[in-house]
This record gives C-alpha cells, sequence and structure tokens, in this order.
C-alpha cells in the first residue's frame, strides 16, 4: 500500500478527498515501471485499471488499418487516463506507449468505481476531468483538419498545459524534439522547423532536454 503523502504527490485528485476515501485509494493503487517504447495497453485489451502518470512521458494514440499512426494525447507526470473505460467496463479504445522510461500508477477498478459511487470530491473531479477531455478531442480534431503543421505542433505543446488534465505542469516541459514530433504526429524534422518557428516568434525557448514556455495563451490559439 502506497503512503498517504505519496498519493497525494502524484494524484492531483485525492486531495479532494476524505480520510477514509483516501484510505481506500491507497489500498487500490500500484506502481509499474514501463521502458522506452513498451506498449502501457493495446486498444482492444481489457485493462481494469484506471492510469496515471508519476514520472516519464507516454502518447496516447493508435494505428489505422493502413497503418498510419494518430496522436490523440500525451501524457506527463501527473495526467490520470482511461477512466472512461473503467467507468464503461469495456477494452481499450487506443493505444498508451511509453515514449521514454515511464512509472505508472494503476488503481483497481473496485477501488475506482467504489470512489465513484461514495465519494463527491471524487465525483467533482471526474466531471472536470471528462469535460476537459472532451474538449480536447473535440480540439484536436479541429486543429487537424484545417491548420498548418506549425500550428498542430503549437497546441499540441499547449494541450500538455491543461491545467485539470496535467496539474503538475510547470512552464518548463522536459521533452525532446524527437518526443515532440511523435505527439504531434510529425517527423522529427518537421518538428524541428516547427519548433524553430514558434521560437522566432518569441512563444517559446528551446533549450537542451526541454522547452520553455514564454507565451501560453499565443501558443493556445495559434493558426486562428
Amino acid at each position: 500500500m502506497i503512503s498517504e503523502d505519496h498519493l497525494k504527490r502524484i494524484a492531483a485528485w485525492s486531495r479532494e478527498l476524505t480520510e477514509a476515501e483516501i484510505e481506500v485509494a491507497r489500498a487500490g493503487v500500484s506502481e509499474r515501471s514501463y521502458g522506452t517504447g513498451e506498449t502501457v495497453f493495446m486498444r482492444g485489451d481489457t485493462f481494469d485499471y484506471w492510469a496515471g502518470m508519476v514520472f516519464g512521458l507516454a502518447r496516447m494514440g493508435g494505428v489505422s488499418r493502413d497503418g498510419k499512426e494518430t496522436s490523440l494525447a500525451g501524457l506527463t507526470a501527473g495526467a490520470w487516463f482511461g477512466e472512461g473505460s473503467v467507468l464503461k467496463n469495456e477494452p481499450r479504445r487506443y493505444d498508451v506507449v511509453a515514449l521514454r522510461d515511464s512509472r505508472v500508477a494503476l488503481m483497481e477498478r473496485s477501488a475506482f468505481m467504489w470512489l465513484f459511487e461514495n465519494s463527491v470530491g471524487f465525483n467533482r473531479f471526474l466531471v472536470r476531468q471528462l469535460n476537459e477531455r472532451l474538449g480536447q478531442f473535440i480540439g484536436m480534431l479541429e486543429v487537424n483538419r484545417t491548420l498548418d503543421a506549425t500550428a498542430r505542433l503549437a497546441r499540441s505543446i499547449a494541450s500538455l498545459f491543461n491545467p485539470i488534465l496535467y496539474p503538475e505542469s510547470t512552464a518548463h516541459l522536459e521533452i525532446t524534439q524527437e518526443e515532440i514530433g511523435a505527439l504531434s504526429g510529425m517527423s522529427r524534422q518537421n518538428a524541428n522547423r516547427a519548433l524553430n518557428r514558434l521560437e522566432k516568434e518569441g512563444l517559446l525557448r528551446l533549450e537542451y532536454g526541454g522547452v520553455t514556455i514564454l507565451d501560453i495563451e499565443r501558443l493556445r490559439g495559434y493558426g486562428d
């Protein structure tokens, strides 16, 4: 069983729980490590856990029948995902793959459902989470249909700074250009060109092993 302090560090939603609810959550959470390129779960898997990133970086997406990869979202430390599949008790509808060595917290479905059925604080969090995730995916659909590569990359980076979905994010993002390309669905070379353009326009600063965001609002609206 993980400690209460550790739970509160890796799961912002736990800070809204009562002491009794925290005990249920603690008892239901374990952790597992995944290496670079390792699959957390695949589309069609029966994966009976709600999951959260302790550290690392993962990509949520899929592969079409013609072999084309599609990125739906990046997952950084503090992000929890998969609640829809847990609630509906259905196979996963997308893949999650670690882009670097990562550690993932896994909550058993029984603990998740107990909190869902008994905790007001947990349900408030789920409503916010599901609403933000829906907005994220609707926005991504619009971006992919109407904007150029630089705008798609800008919006992809900006999505990692949603305070509900990524509560632990700061102005500096530890991420490589290759990883940004993977999350944006483009090659490293194209991602590099787009990042250099955004840097010249004063929206971000490229640094060794990461990116510092200088103007998050302009990133969110880039291309409008």
